[in-house]
Protein backbone atom coordinates (compact mmCIF):
# COMPACT_ATOMS: atom_id res chain seq x y z
CA UNK A 1 0.00 0.00 0.00
CA UNK A 2 2.61 2.55 1.06
CA UNK A 3 4.90 1.55 -1.78
CA UNK A 4 2.31 2.20 -4.50
CA UNK A 5 1.24 5.50 -3.04
CA UNK A 6 4.82 6.63 -2.41
CA UNK A 7 5.87 5.61 -5.93
CA UNK A 8 3.00 7.59 -7.47
CA UNK A 9 3.81 10.60 -5.30
CA UNK A 10 7.52 10.42 -6.09
CA UNK A 11 6.87 10.07 -9.83
CA UNK A 12 4.45 13.02 -9.81
CA UNK A 13 6.92 15.17 -7.92
CA UNK A 14 9.76 14.07 -10.20
CA UNK A 15 7.78 15.29 -13.21
CA UNK A 16 7.08 18.63 -11.54
CA UNK A 17 10.59 19.30 -10.25
CA UNK A 18 11.97 22.04 -12.44
CA UNK A 19 13.08 25.01 -10.42
CA UNK A 20 14.27 23.03 -7.38
CA UNK A 21 15.76 20.02 -9.15
CA UNK A 22 19.25 20.59 -7.75
CA UNK A 23 20.04 18.38 -4.78
CA UNK A 24 21.33 21.50 -3.00
CA UNK A 25 18.04 23.32 -3.59
CA UNK A 26 16.08 20.31 -2.36
CA UNK A 27 18.17 19.96 0.80
CA UNK A 28 17.79 23.62 1.69
CA UNK A 29 14.06 23.65 0.85
CA UNK A 30 13.52 20.54 3.02
CA UNK A 31 15.29 22.25 5.90
CA UNK A 32 13.21 25.39 5.37
CA UNK A 33 10.01 23.31 5.30
CA UNK A 34 11.01 21.66 8.58
CA UNK A 35 11.51 25.09 10.14
CA UNK A 36 8.10 26.20 8.90
CA UNK A 37 6.51 23.10 10.41
CA UNK A 38 8.17 23.82 13.74
CA UNK A 39 6.96 27.42 13.50
CA UNK A 40 3.39 26.27 12.82
CA UNK A 41 3.46 24.18 16.01
CA UNK A 42 4.88 27.12 17.96
CA UNK A 43 2.15 29.42 16.60
CA UNK A 44 -0.54 26.91 17.62
CA UNK A 45 0.80 27.29 21.15
CA UNK A 46 1.76 30.96 21.32
CA UNK A 47 -0.56 32.75 18.90
CA UNK A 48 -3.68 30.61 18.75
CA UNK A 49 -3.46 28.80 22.06
CA UNK A 50 -5.40 25.76 20.86
CA UNK A 51 -2.67 23.56 22.30
CA UNK A 52 -0.40 24.01 25.27
CA UNK A 53 3.02 22.53 25.93
CA UNK A 54 3.67 21.74 29.55
CA UNK A 55 7.05 20.09 29.58
CA UNK A 56 9.12 18.73 32.37
CA UNK A 57 11.19 15.76 33.27
CA UNK A 58 9.55 12.48 32.38
CA UNK A 59 8.55 10.87 35.66
CA UNK A 60 9.12 7.15 35.28
CA UNK A 61 8.71 4.96 38.37
CA UNK A 62 11.95 3.28 39.35
CA UNK A 63 10.32 -0.15 39.28
CA UNK A 64 8.69 0.33 35.85
CA UNK A 65 9.43 -2.38 33.32
CA UNK A 66 10.62 -1.27 29.88
CA UNK A 67 7.43 -2.45 28.18
CA UNK A 68 5.41 -0.19 30.51
CA UNK A 69 7.31 3.00 29.63
CA UNK A 70 4.79 4.21 27.01
CA UNK A 71 2.15 4.39 29.76
CA UNK A 72 4.36 6.71 31.80
CA UNK A 73 5.90 8.90 29.09
CA UNK A 74 4.02 12.08 28.20
CA UNK A 75 3.86 14.04 24.96
CA UNK A 76 3.73 17.33 26.91
CA UNK A 77 0.94 18.47 24.55
CA UNK A 78 -2.39 19.44 26.07
CA UNK A 79 -5.49 20.28 24.07
CA UNK A 80 -6.27 19.69 20.40
CA UNK A 81 -5.31 21.58 17.30
CA UNK A 82 -8.07 23.84 16.05
CA UNK A 83 -9.11 23.46 12.42
CA UNK A 84 -6.97 26.39 11.24
CA UNK A 85 -3.82 25.17 13.01
CA UNK A 86 -4.41 21.60 11.85
CA UNK A 87 -4.77 22.81 8.27
CA UNK A 88 -1.58 24.88 8.54
CA UNK A 89 0.39 21.94 9.95
CA UNK A 90 -0.94 19.51 7.38
CA UNK A 91 0.10 21.93 4.65
CA UNK A 92 3.60 22.37 6.07
CA UNK A 93 4.07 18.63 6.57
CA UNK A 94 2.85 18.09 3.00
CA UNK A 95 5.51 20.49 1.74
CA UNK A 96 8.13 18.59 3.74
CA UNK A 97 6.94 15.39 2.11
CA UNK A 98 7.18 17.01 -1.31
CA UNK A 99 10.81 17.99 -0.83
CA UNK A 100 11.66 14.66 0.80
CA UNK A 101 10.20 12.78 -2.17
CA UNK A 102 12.01 15.15 -4.52
CA UNK A 103 15.29 14.46 -2.74
CA UNK A 104 14.69 10.73 -3.12
CA UNK A 105 13.90 11.23 -6.81
CA UNK A 106 17.09 13.11 -7.68
CA UNK A 107 19.26 10.72 -5.66
CA UNK A 108 17.73 7.61 -7.20
CA UNK A 109 16.18 6.42 -3.95
CA UNK A 110 12.70 4.95 -3.65
CA UNK A 111 10.60 6.61 -0.95
CA UNK A 112 8.23 3.63 -0.71
CA UNK A 113 11.13 1.23 -0.10
CA UNK A 114 12.51 3.54 2.58
CA UNK A 115 9.11 3.81 4.28
CA UNK A 116 8.60 0.05 4.22
CA UNK A 117 12.12 -0.66 5.51
CA UNK A 118 11.61 1.80 8.35
CA UNK A 119 8.26 0.24 9.20
CA UNK A 120 9.91 -3.18 9.26
CA UNK A 121 12.68 -1.90 11.58
CA UNK A 122 10.20 -0.27 13.95
CA UNK A 123 8.00 -3.35 13.94
CA UNK A 124 10.91 -5.72 14.55
CA UNK A 125 12.58 -3.67 17.26
CA UNK A 126 9.47 -2.13 18.84
CA UNK A 127 10.13 0.31 21.66
CA UNK A 128 13.83 -0.57 21.59
CA UNK A 129 14.09 1.19 18.22
CA UNK A 130 13.76 4.64 19.75
CA UNK A 131 16.15 4.17 22.64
Amino acid sequence: MADGFCRELQEAIGKCLVRHRSVLDLMSKLQEATSRTNRAVAKAVTSCGCIRVTAGKQEIPADAHFRDLPRHARTHVEGRLCDACQEALESEIGIQLLYLAGLCEVLGLTLGDIVEAERDRVTALGPFYFC
